[in-house]
């Protein structure tokens, strides 16, 4: 048995010394899947400093029509937040897809997005890993990796991120704020998650302490006309085989503005831009989908059990934006 030192925050300040102090500590907040990882062996930090009393709860309305979510807002008062339905529904959407009510409940958005990949090799806290012990290597790229990446991926590490929400808010361009020992920064979402390369231990580019303490979504009229669309297993609780947060303005017929980003196929939440340039300024007809999707996906790197995601992915991509350009889609 490991002795772990619990402690409970009562300020963000000394939250962030306690961690900063002790390169052995780490934040706790809902618990979701920190504590799986406990149980596992995977993680072994010698202190948890909870941070559930932290004055990180608000959810804001911005003048600007934005909002502002606090990093300890659970996911089911996010998604039941008047101004994120309203103005943001593929967020709202995303929410309630990517966890179970229960969990949702206990999950924080801060949490989320720091949470950690569902590889099976590794959370067994055995196989070489190169999360978990770097330079060890990648078991999955010879393995079982049915659900793991097909953009995104190298030598070092094909593991899938999980999150749904992170997904949405790639499309919507959040930015991620924290306060640390070097004060407050405030990250591009795209910046917040790295890709593997030859650091796929590196999950964020965030120093030990650094604590994010609230999540900033930016209005923008392509939030109003937008859908968050998932693809599983099982249409109960599951991981995203492919999902993918579009959002469209048009006008006769022309597509003026489009954001897509991806999940369950990437190493990261993946912003797809390739397939966004294609869609500005083109017909919104199935032609012009099924381009954007075949292009945005050309970069692929599969292996012979996970080469089914990139027509899945495509068709994922099409069938979202077939919904929402719809004409008898209610407006």
């Amino acid at each position: 048995m490991r002795p772990i030192s619990y402690s409970r925050a009562s300020d963000v300040t000394g939250a962030i010394a306690t961690v900063t102090a002790d390169p052995t500590s780490d934040f706790l907040a809902g618990g979701t899947t920190e504590i799986d990882l406990l149980r596992q062996n995977v993680l072994q930090p010698r202190r948890l400093v909870d941070i559930n009393d932290l004055p990180l709860t608000q959810i804001e309305d911005r003048p600007d029509g934005g909002v502002y979510i606090g990093a300890v807002a659970r996911m089911s008062d996010v998604a039941e937040a008047p101004g994120v339905r309203e103005r943001f529904p593929m967020l709202a959407e995303a929410l309630v897809l990517g966890a179970s009510a229960q969990l949702r409940h206990m999950a924080t958005m801060g949490g989320n997005m720091m949470q950690r990949v569902r590889c099976g090799y590794f959370r067994d806290a055995v196989s070489p890993c190169n999360k978990r012990d770097p330079g060890s290597g990648c078991s999955a790229i010879d393995g079982f990796n049915r659900g793991h990446a097909v953009l995104g991926a190298g030598d070092s590490c094909i593991a899938t991120h999980p999150s749904d929400v992170a997904v949405a808010l790639m499309a919507l361009e959040a930015r991620i704020h924290t306060e640390g020992a070097s004060g407050r920064r405030v990250y591009a979402i795209d910046d917040f998650f790295l890709l593997p390369g030859d650091t796929p231990h590196l999950e964020h580019p965030l120093e030990h302490g650094e604590l994010i303490v609230g999540i900033e979504v930016p209005y923008t009229p392509v939030a109003g006309n937008a859908l968050y669309l998932k693809v599983r297993d099982r249409e109960s609780y599951e991981f995203a085989l492919a999902s993918v947060a579009v959002g469209v303005t048009i006008s006769d017929g022309v597509i003026r503005d489009a954001r897509l980003a991806l999940g369950g196929v990437a190493t990261k939440p993946w912003r797809a831009r390739r397939a966004e340039e294609i869609l500005r300024g083109a017909t919104a007809d199935r032609e012009t989908f099924v381009r954007a999707a075949r292009e945005e996906l050309a970069a692929a790197r599969t292996t012979p059990l996970n080469e089914f995601k990139v027509e899945l992915a495509q068709r994922t991509m099409v069938r979202a934006l077939e919904t929402l350009t719809s004409p008898e889609r209610p407006s």
